[in-house]
């Protein structure tokens, strides 16, 4: 039996047991099983990677950064963000990646335009990490906003200035504002000012149309949420998992 999983706290709303269960049985991977670890601590992973049938597992908040004392190797990705959400098991050995940057990467890049220079980052959580690592690499600056900001952060007080808002054409939302059950909930933003030259991504997938979304969209910006990153990084999990 090959053996999968997911490491985090809490887990009951995880994404990747049922994509993984579902790809399973689409797929006829009889011998092949997924399961979620809540674990108290991350000194727990040293019981469950004990185990011989398991090939590789996926981390979630809060142990993205936790792991990497485990590892024994890790990608350049990894190493220049001090995150890891992939972890692929082989001859003893704990291989990390981040895969984030690929699901971000990819399902954010589509929808981007060349009038697209300057970006707000809402809030620090999540894959929040990886959304830096991805703008950087595409050249994009950045800057977060916080409701108690740095002094290298926005408040959410001055991103109601219609000067900024035509210079940050994209507003990322790395935070967990409209998750269901609170859908109706958004990132307390000027709305009223976004244009068809704005471009909402959101990284919660569930509801599919967050009102951070739905008030975006109904002011003619472009608008991508979470799902295609989750869907992609469980894909690239995959292939790392099962990497000869």
């Amino acid at each position: 039996m090959k053996k999968y999983g997911i490491i985090g706290r809490p887990l009951g709303h995880s994404f990747s047991k049922k994509y993984f269960e579902d790809k399973f049985a689409e797929e006829a991977l009889s011998d092949c099983v997924f399961e979620n670890h809540e674990l108290e601590t991350i000194d727990q992973v040293k019981t469950l990677i004990s185990d011989p049938d398991l090939k590789g597992f996926c981390i979630t908040i809060p142990y993205k950064r936790a792991i990497i004392p485990y590892l024994t190797e890790m990608s350049d990705a990894v190493r220049a963000m001090d995150a890891c959400n992939c972890v692929q098991i082989k001859k003893g050995k704990l291989i990390g990646y981040n895969t984030d940057v690929i699901g971000f990467e990819q399902s954010f890049v589509p929808q981007l335009n060349k009038n697209d220079h300057y970006a707000l980052i809402l809030g620090t959580g999540g894959a929040a990490s990886a959304v830096c690592y991805v703008l950087e690499k595409l050249g994009l600056a950045y800057k977060f906003v916080s409701r108690s900001p740095s002094n290298e952060q926005f408040s959410y007080e001055e991103i109601k200035s219609p000067e900024l808002l035509k210079q940050y054409t994209v507003i990322i939302n790395c935070s967990p504002v409209g998750t269901y059950p609170k859908e109706e909930q958004a990132p307390d933003i000027a709305y009223d000012l976004l244009t068809e030259q704005h471009y909402l991504y959101d990284l919660v997938y569930n509801p599919p149309l967050t009102r951070f979304l739905q008030n975006g969209q109904a002011n003619g910006a472009r608008i991508q949420n979470g799902y295609p990153m989750l869907a992609i990084q469980a894909e690239a999990n995959w292939v790392n998992w099962n990497k000869e």
